[in-house]
Order: structure tokens, then sequence, then C-alpha cells
């Protein structure tokens, strides 16, 4: 095989390991934060948390997929460690940067839950309570 072929298999490699672990610690994690966001909803915050890990895994393996093709000449083992590096490392930054909207989308759900009067079932019946 030659550099070029290595290299895209093992940035091939990296880059799905590294989706596959962010979106189990997402969803795993993540559920917690969305049960309150949902205000105890836990069928509505499974289900979020599911969309969620399915648009994350479209959106990151398209960008791996888009982004395989090597432009600069992959001769050398040095030169495929160096684009490597730089796929892996956009790789990483696209799923940093979706983690950080997702929270800051999340954060403004929450906030904009706070901020209005909350509806609460109780056994008694409907009890209104601002938090």
């Amino acid at each position: 095989m030659n550099t070029v072929v290595v290299t895209y298999l093992t940035y091939l490699g990296i880059s799905i390991a590294l989706t596959i672990w962010v979106a189990q610690t997402l969803h795993k994690n993540g559920r917690v934060f969305l049960v309150d966001v949902f205000h105890g909803n836990e069928a509505l915050a499974d289900s979020v948390n599911h969309l969620l890990v399915v648009g994350f895994y479209l959106i990151n393996l398209g960008y791996v997929s888009l982004a395989l093709k090597v432009t600069d000449a992959v001769e050398t083992a040095q030169q495929g460690i160096e684009a490597l590096s730089w796929k892996v490392g956009l790789v990483l930054v696209v799923l940093g940067g979706m983690h950080f909207f997702n929270l800051y989308i999340f954060s403004r759900i929450r906030r904009r839950g706070n901020s209005h009067g909350q509806t609460v079932v109780t056994g008694e019946g409907v009890s209104f309570r601002a938090d």
C-alpha cells in the first residue's frame, strides 16, 4: 500500500472512532441534561437525545467523508502524518463546535423555560410554579 492509502485508512479509522466515542458520551451524559431541559419529561428527552445523536453522526461522518481527499503530495511517512494531523484536528474542531452549539441551544431552552411559569402536574391537580 502506498502512503496516501495508509493515510486515508488511518484518518478514517481515527475519525470514525472519535465520532462514535463522542456520540456515545454525549448520548449517555446528555440525557440528564435533556430531562432537566424538558422538565422531567423523560420520553421527550430520550427521543430528542436519540435524534441529536443521529444528526450528530450524519453531520460529522458527512464532514469526514468530504474532507477525505488529501490535496498535498503525500510521498513520505512525515507528509502522511502531517496530512493526518491536519485532518484529524479539523474533525476535532468540528466535534467541539457542534458540542458547544448544542449546549448553547439547550441552555437557551432551559432559560426560556425557567423565565416563564411552568405547569406542574401534582397528585392534587395542576399547579403553577415559577422558577
